[in-house]
């Protein structure tokens, strides 16, 4: 009996430690959960129906919905740069990934800053100010990933 019980609480824990939660601004509270990711599923707010998955991982492609069909791919990831569908090239590149900061196209310029990850919290720009805080990750997130969810894109 104390083995079932030990084997559940591990799984049980297991499966807890598999999600986790983006809310928005500083908050932590389950009504201002904004995704939930698991299974390299992003779900809308704290659902992980299949009917609430924004995007599929897979790879490095990051996929619509709850596929991963050559026509449903939205983003690529590549050498810290993130392109718009199946592409690589330079020309399609929409985001650079360098040092916890997310810039626009191939730029790594201040000026071109948008998202600022610092200690769990995601900021506008090249801010790290408390009134600049748009999202909060409740565990470590991919910084490419991140860039899909709150760039403009």
């Amino acid at each position: 009996m104390k083995n079932i019980l030990l084997f559940t609480f591990i799984l049980f824990s297991f499966v807890l430690s598999a999600q986790t939660k983006v809310y928005k601004g500083n908050s932590t509270s389950h009504f201002d959960c904004l995704y939930t990711i698991e299974n390299e599923k992003v779900y809308r707010g704290n659902s992980t129906s299949f009917t609430d998955i924004i995007f599929t991982i897979s790879e490095n492609k990051v996929y619509q919905g709850n596929s991963t069909s050559f026509t449903d791919c939205r983003y690529t990831i590549k050498d810290n740069k993130v392109y718009l569908g199946r592409s690589t090239n330079f020309t399609d590149c929409i985001y650079t990934l360098k040092d916890g900061k997310v810039y626009l196209g191939n730029s790594s310029s201040f000026t071109a800053c948008l998202l600022t990850i610092s200690g769990g919290e995601i900021y506008h720009g090249n801010s790290t100010s408390f009134t600049d805080c748009i999202a909060k990750v409740e565990k470590s997130l991919d910084l490419a990933l991140i860039a899909v969810l709150f760039g403009p894109y």
